[in-house]
């Protein structure tokens, strides 16, 4: 069975692949070289009780598959302070994974010899300016290129605030800055309590919960970036009476929909049965103003009838459903790029992002 390993602080976190049957003394042998501490040193708790008889299995105490264990020194010992870092984007502590912010420990001041900060005119003895100080680093920042660079590709946030002025930047500054020292005080919190409190058992958990869930997303950051763009939908170009039109494919939809602006700019108003109107249900809720019951759809050089439900309120100005794919068998050809008119064997690509209308594109 598989089993999961941290430390009080969080800073440790590894697997270990176990039988059920090992004995408790040698399940401590085999955590020492991960968890940094020697097996006669080390104390195992689990679900907040300590284990204790080292000659007993692992099924003993009722582990199970996945479940999490704390490894930790059996004497106590001071809680380690947290590391001060002076200023907003430091090393944040572990198992915290907020908005990535910058080392600003990191930057060095134009003109400044050594890494050390230059003092601003008018500061006296040996004071230096202060990096939590906005205008500051605000300052800093407009001066140095590279490290602006560095900050756009870290803190968009404060890089955007940044070019929105002096008082934009020092309110996200400040709201950054609380933001980390909660987490910090969050840890401090960790590191003093009482590892056999139910309480700060539930607190460990959501840290290992968080830290798994940010190497979940560095992972797909490095290795399928693609998952965080955005996905162009599919549309066409067709022909409603003559009229051109742009119209997104949706399987997913069960009619075939047409906007009442889009079904006067194709004349076609004059044919709407107000005896069919309603209230359309999906996402949301939208008014149904009639039915269009028959109607010719051009794509390429096919004219296919169809009909179309007219909605008072729609984005889209025409939505191809289900019921218009179905009677002509049309089939989304994803390798290809192209919709397929089953009943004709005509091709008609999909439309490229560009060349959709601004107000049909999905965020």
């Amino acid at each position: 069975m598989k089993v999961t390993i941290t430390t009080l602080n969080g800073d440790v976190l590894f697997n270990l692949d176990v039988a059920d049957d090992l004995e408790l003394g040698k399940f401590k042998e085999a955590c020492a070289p991960d968890a940094g501490i020697k097996g006669n040193q080390m104390d195992i708790i689990y679900e907040g009780a300590r284990l204790s008889d080292d000659a007993k299995p692992l099924s003993h105490y009722k582990i199970k598959e996945g479940d999490v264990l704390l490894a930790q020194a059996k004497a106590t010992t001071p809680a380690s302070p947290i590391p001060q870092t002076g200023s907003l984007g430091l090393s944040r502590p572990s198992g915290l994974p907020a908005a990535p912010l910058l080392d600003f420990s990191s930057v060095v001041i134009p003109g400044a010899l050594g890494g050390n900060v230059s003092r601003p005119s008018g500061s006296t003895g040996g004071n230096r300016p202060s990096r939590d100080d906005p205008v500051f680093l605000r300052d800093m920042f407009l001066s140095n290129p590279e490290q602006l660079a560095m900050l756009r590709s870290n803190n968009p946030q404060l890089a955007d605030a940044l070019e929105k002025g002096v008082e934009e930047f020092k309110r996200v500054f400040d709201e950054q800055k609380k933001m980390k020292e909660e987490k910090d005080r969050m840890q401090l919190r960790l590191l003093q309590a009482d590892p056999f409190d139910p309480e700060a058992q539930r607190l460990i958990q959501e840290e290992i919960n968080r830290q798994n869930i940010a190497s979940n997303m560095e992972t797909a950051l490095e290795f399928h970036p693609e998952s965080f763009g955005s996905v162009t939908m599919l549309y066409i170009n067709c022909r409603v009476n003559g009229h051109p039109i742009k119209a997104f494919v949706d399987s997913g939809a069960q009619s075939t929909i047409m906007s009442s602006g889009c079904a006067a700019r194709c004349n076609v108003t004059h044919l709407i049965d107000s005896r069919w109107s309603g209230i359309a249900k999906g996402v949301g809720t939208q008014k149904i103003i009639g039915r269009i019951h028959l109607g010719q759809i051009q794509i390429e050089e096919d004219f296919l009838p169809s009909s179309f439900l007219i909605l008072e309120q729609q984005d889209m100005d025409f939505l191809l459903g289900l019921d218009m794919l179905k009677r002509h068998q049309c089939s989304i050809d994803l390798k290809d790029n192209v919709l397929i008119i089953g009943t004709t064997g005509t091709k008609t690509r999909f439309l490229n992002e560009s060349e959709i209308p601004t107000n049909d594109k999905f965020s």
